[in-house]
């Protein structure tokens, strides 16, 4: 058994190599041969901010997720947390408080993006507000609870505040807590 796990191990870090995942900037964890943690390492993702200012409110950035390693039980892990940083129009860093922004996980990036108006859909297992206030929760260290069926394939943010012109994503982390 204890050789099954270190074949396990060394298969999850050549699949981190190939995908991007690598340690240091994200990275996949594991106990008992269970994948508990995915750390997206941000450098793997085509943008992390929107190239042109926001004009008014609820606008998207829609950021494609690289291909995951086909051995994780998503369904396992049953947290996540999403951090962001909000700028200004010249790109001075706001506060972070509520009503900043609205993150949405999407499975299929072709299919339905908005989802429900309030909670997760049957493409959007993840929709949270208030990242980085105070009534938020997906960007504190215990993350947001979510159910997953599926590797997303997509992360969607929209701004809540039309002081938002730019969001850019700092963390996405998928994790296991009991």
């Amino acid at each position: 058994m204890k050789n099954t796990a270190k074949i396990l191990i060394i298969v999850i870090a050549v699949a981190l190599v190939i995908t991007g995942c690598k340690k240091g900037g994200g990275g996949i964890s594991t106990k008992g041969g269970k994948v508990t943690r995915v750390e997206v390492d941000l450098s793997t993702l085509p943008f992390t901010i929107n190239e042109e200012e926001f004009e008014g409110m609820w606008c998207d950035l829609a950021i494609p997720l690289p291909q995951f390693p086909d051995n994780i039980d998503w369904s396992y892990l049953n947290r996540v947390r999403i951090q962001a940083k909000y700028y200004w129009d010249d790109m001075d860093e706001l506060d972070q408080e509520n009503g900043m922004a609205m993150v949405t996980l999407i499975y299929d990036p072709d299919g339905d993006l908005r989802g429900p108006e309030m909670g997760p859909g049957p493409n959007t297992p993840l929709k949270a507000m208030n990242i980085g206030g105070v009534n938020g929760t997906v960007h504190t260290a215990n993350g947001s609870r979510l159910n997953l069926n599926r590797a997303p394939g997509m992360i969607l943010f929209q701004n809540a505040n039309p002081n938002v012109a730019f969001i850019e994503i700092t963390e996405l982390t998928f994790f296991r807590r009991d």
